[in-house]
């Protein structure tokens, strides 16, 4: 590829994920008001949000064999118009006021931003292949971005009393027109492998990788910073409404704040990393977000609860990558070891909204989010485990060329290898 083909790719992969955090922070926003359309309580809610959870579980387990199989190309094409559709689809049950429909269309978000998203790390794994720069941090940082400008056009919608349907009806018209444009800068046949033999496929055991007391540790760190982030994502709009008595629209604009502090710890994440080891990283991160959830939960001053979330943002913004990295240095086989920690990792994305919404219903959100607080608390003892920084977490200044290029080339056939 020519440099300026690269260069219109890049762009592209940005782009996806930043229509990414525009789609998800757009209906996060109105979940008031759609909760109120929908007439539902709050343990029902939960339920609504649990095909999300489902959604987003099937296409994290398909999208390894996906792209195996057809490449990048069309399964982000199929990921991104999913989440297209869905934003519509959720749009429409607030129309009509039906769960069930609204349920559907989260499913298909899921779904879509599950499998969309791994093939376009795989794209950007290549793309760092191909240029020796880091690429993947800076995608995820576009997603948090997308969040903020997403999560500040719901907080203006709200405010605006604009109803949701037509809102997310317009973003959706939005997405369609960014992908678009940007689909037809990726190319085909990027990912797609032929079948090893079995003797070459033959690894260590899953009961050997169950049975590493690192490993295990890690996958607490990643369980307890995935329900931290997930938390805020699905519920911490309702919690700032229902919990600390703010309007709609002010409860959008908390959920910016947590967004934004989300971006702005990503962006920086690569920084940080180069200069002190993993597990210290990790340890300030939960510490961080342990205290914004204390604040939120147990003061009963809504300015400081309001300022309390980013520190909860800034605690969740590199807990799940930074873990997940370790994961795959802390032993041989780390196909095995980083698929195993982010199922772990993902079964917090399944359970939690759906657990903390019966807990919501029975006691209040604020009572509920303990819950999440407890487990934060563990990954900040936990956190050692992630071990010290190694080469793959120098800052570039300090690395050659072909160093970068041979780490990209790694991370590279370690996203293809990926089942």
């Amino acid at each position: 590829m020519t440099d300026r083909a690269v260069q219109r790719r890049r762009r592209a992969l940005y782009l996806f994920f930043f229509l990414n955090g525009v789609a998800m922070s757009s209906w996060v926003t109105r979940t008031p008001d759609i909760r109120d359309r929908l007439g539902v309580s709050t343990a029902q809610m939960g339920l609504v949000l649990f095909g999300l959870s489902v959604g987003s579980m099937t296409g994290i387990l398909c999208s390894g064999r996906l792209v195996s199989r057809f490449g990048t190309r069309p399964v982000t094409a199929v990921g991104t118009l999913s989440i297209v559709a869905s934003v519509a689809v959720v749009g429409a049950g607030s129309a009509l006021a039906s769960a069930p429909l609204v349920t559907a269309g989260l499913c298909l978000f899921g779904v879509g931003a599950g499998a969309g998203e791994v093939a376009i790390n795989v794209d950007g794994a290549d793309v760092e292949r191909i240029t020796g720069r880091a690429v993947l941090p800076t995608l995820h940082g576009c997603f948090s971005l997308g969040t903020v400008v997403g999560a500040l056009a719901g907080m203006a919608a709200t405010a605006a009393v604009f109803p949701a349907h037509w809102h997310l009806l317009a973003v959706a018209v939005v997405a369609a027109g960014i992908f678009t444009y940007a689909i037809g800068a990726v190319p085909a046949g990027t990912g797609i492998r032929a079948a090893l033999p079995a003797s070459d496929s033959a690894g260590p055991s899953k009961p050997q990788v169950w049975r590493d007391r690192r490993l295990l540790l890690i996958g607490t760190v990643v369980l307890a910073m995935a329900l931290a982030e997930g938390a805020a994502n699905d519920w911490l709009p309702l919690l700032m409404v229902d919990g600390h008595g703010l309007d709609a629209a002010a409860g959008s604009l908390v959920y910016v704040g947590f967004a934004a502090a989300m971006t702005l710890g990503r962006f920086s994440g690569t920084f940080f990393l180069g200069r002190y080891s993993r597990a210290t990283v990790l340890r300030a991160s939960a510490v961080s977000g342990a205290l914004g959830l204390c604040l939120v939960i147990f003061s009963d001053n809504t300015v400081v609860a309001a300022a309390a979330v980013l520190f909860w943002g800034l605690g969740a913004s590199l807990g799940f990558p930074v873990a997940l990295s370790a994961a795959g240095d802390s032993g041989p086989d780390e196909t095995a070891r980083v698929g195993l920690v982010a199922t772990i990792g993902y079964i917090a994305f399944l359970v939690g909204p759906p657990t903390l919404g019966f807990l919501g219903d029975h006691y209040g959100l604020r009572p509920a989010m303990v819950v999440v607080l407890a487990f934060v608390a563990v990954a900040a003892f936990a956190a050692p485990a992630a071990g010290t920084r190694d080469s793959r977490h120098r800052g570039a200044e300090t690395r050659t060329p072909a160093e970068l290029a041979a780490a990209a080339r790694t991370a590279a056939e370690n996203k293809r290898a990926c089942p």
